[in-house]
């Protein structure tokens, strides 16, 4: 079928997500980008033109694209046994390896794992597991949980309440009640004057012991955060930050949720971004980087306190009544046991923390003193830049001139995919945890073409204006 027909079929009948539906449906967005195939860090388009993925779809094609291992091992699978449920006790070998090895190579003292497609759906999992575990051990009110602003944790009901972008919320009657909202950790947009990174993490832990102070800490049930925040803008937490956090928390015994579905399996150069930053949670969600989204496929790490709750209150409750006809599916069961074979053998995490070492480095010389940029930031692979109209001041561009998704298009039209980032002029990086030092050269100079371009381009409207 040609490029012009499918385009056609799509405009029709597809309901893209995070896609303004009007100007697709009349054309006015353009054609829609037709993948057809990829290969290392790089898609290609049904027009043959290839691109540098420097998002790695999203967050998520750790391994890279064209891995015919996963395939393979995908397509076994599909031989043997497409498909059985997990419920009353049913499972398959590659479900048990896999629940196996992620309780071994998780932070924290993990016990079991229970399996959704997606790290919504993980999340909203999460939740009920707080109020589950809250209600056994006779605290029925202690429920609420607090999330962080800008904090990114999924689009379903729950998981999108938790989210800390309005724009997740708008139209969607979201939030729903129950949950908290506290502040950011971005020492560069938050701190007072003159406040050092640590004293900034310790106002933030102040202001969070305020919040479960105020809602009464007999109704406070979990915590949830990213690691590292992403969607929010990819921000590495200041110093200090999740050792003051963790103190609150188990000062007013608060489950501590890691939501680690960006962070996992390497993205910050550590197995886990738990392990980076010294986090010991209560439970954790991976999703994406768990089979580099060669199958859907999410995880519930459950910790041995949570879950020795819950064996005890069996005999109350009898069955543990929460589960997806997909809980565990044996496809993407053994697509993840088949990616986590690569990021083992390959040491993904350790390419992650040097070669990131080297992005990030390249990233910040290069930009140094740069007119319109405020900070370049990022641990591991995953990075970004931020413009604002005048560093000195951190005096912000006017939202009508869309400096951040400029850069972005700038970068795609010289075939760079990085992402304008929805809170400020912010471009992200995050490609896939195969990438090399010669690939991160290609991807910063075109990131510099594409910021001078944008940057010539301002400097003549802001002078007439």
């Amino acid at each position: 079928m040609d490029a012009k027909k499918i385009a056609e079929l799509d405009r029709n009948s597809v309901l893209h997500p995070f896609t303004q539906l009007k100007d697709y449906a009349t054309g006015k967005a353009g054609a829609p980008t037709i993948v057809e195939g990829g290969s290392g860090i790089k898609i290609r388009d049904a027009e043959g033109r290839e691109y540098i993925d420097g998002f790695a779809g999203l967050y998520c094609v750790n391994v890279g694209y064209g891995r015919t291992e996963v395939a393979d091992a995908i397509s076994r699978q599909a031989h043997k046994l497409a498909y059985y449920h997990t419920y009353a006790a049913h499972t398959t070998e590659e479900l048990a390896v896999l629940s196996d090895r992620l309780v071994k190579m998780a932070p924290g003292n993990m016990s079991k794992v229970f399996y959704g497609l997606s790290g919504s759906d993980a999340n909203e999992t999460q939740a009920k597991l707080v109020w589950y575990y809250n209600n056994l051990r006779g605290f029925p009110k202690k429920k609420k949980i607090i999330a962080r602003e800008r904090g990114y944790h999924g689009c379903s009901v729950v998981s999108g309440s938790m989210t800390g972008m309005s724009f997740y919320h708008d139209y969607m009657d979201l939030p729903v009640s129950g949950i908290l909202r506290t502040g950011v950790p971005h020492h560069y947009w938050g701190a007072q004057e003159g406040e050092t990174e640590l004293q900034f993490s310790e106002r933030r832990a102040q202001e969070l012991e305020q919040l479960i102070l105020r809602e009464g800490p007999d109704t406070v049930g979990a915590f949830i955060a990213e690691p590292v925040l992403g969607t929010g803008g990819i921000t590495p937490p200041p110093e200090g930050y999740w050792a003051a956090i963790q103190t609150v928390l188990a000062k007013y015994d608060v489950l501590l949720i890691a939501d680690e579905v960006i962070t996992a399996f390497g993205r910050t150069g550590a197995m886990f971004g738990s392990e980076k930053y010294g986090i010991q949670p209560d439970l954790i969600t991976v999703a994406k980087g768990l089979t580099s989204a060669y199958a859907p496929l999410s995880a519930c790490l459950v910790g041995q306190k949570v879950y020795e709750v819950m064996e005890a209150g069996a005999e109350k409750v009898s069955a543990f009544s929460h589960g997806y006809t997909y809980s565990g599916h044996p496809i993407s069961v053994a697509a993840a046991n088949a990616v986590l074979d690569i990021v083992e053998r390959e040491n993904i995490p350790q390419n992650a923390a040097t070669t990131g070492e080297y992005f990030q480095t390249q990233l910040r010389e290069s930009f140094k003193g740069h007119p319109y940029i405020g900070e370049v930031r990022g641990v591991g692979l995953m990075a970004a830049i931020e413009f604002v109209a005048d560093p000195a001041t951190k005096r912000r561009f006017d939202p009508a001139l869309k400096v951040g998704a400029r850069v972005s298009k700038a970068a795609r039209d010289r075939n760079l995919i990085a992402r304008a980032m929805p809170h400020g002029d912010i471009l992200g990086f995050a490609p896939p945890l195969t990438l090399t030092r010669a690939e991160v050269d290609e991807i910063v100079d075109i990131t510099r073409q594409a910021i001078g371009q944008v940057t010539e381009e301002l400097a003549k409207e802001l002078a007439v204006a």
